[in-house]
């Protein structure tokens, strides 16, 4: 949930950096950099608990189709058909790397599951 509330954060720094002007608006730059923050700490959040291949596609793409979206429904963007199957399919890859499981092949795995790698790059035997 965290990752969503995120990824829907990022929709509104991006607006907002739009809007800004190149940090010539006050309002827009303000916003732009609250929710900035604010989607990293949590996207930061996150990576603690989702690996970051996963986090990370699903955080870019649940922010493209939001930031689109968005742009459709203030007359910013054109509604057509085919932005909207782009947009769905970009949904159900979000949904489709959600859904499969982070498993990396070999490795020996922390308690969260993540492998562990040692200085020297190699993974770690056990």
């Amino acid at each position: 949930m965290v990752l969503f509330v995120s990824a829907a954060l990022e929709t509104v720094w991006a607006t907002a950096l739009g809007e800004s002007h190149g940090f010539t608006r006050p309002g827009p730059t303000l916003v732009f950099v609250a929710t900035i923050a604010v989607s990293l700490g949590a996207f930061g959040y996150v990576l603690r608990h989702i690996p970051i291949s996963t986090a990370y596609a699903v955080w870019t793409g649940t922010g493209a189709a939001l930031t689109v979206l968005w742009g459709m429904a203030t007359g910013a963007e054109p509604v057509t058909a085919l932005r909207l199957l782009f947009i769905a399919g970009i949904v159900g890859c979000v949904v489709g790397l959600k859904l499969v499981p982070a498993r990396p092949a070999g490795g020996a795995r922390d308690s969260a599951g993540a492998v562990r790698v040692s200085a020297g790059g190699a993974r770690d035997s056990a």
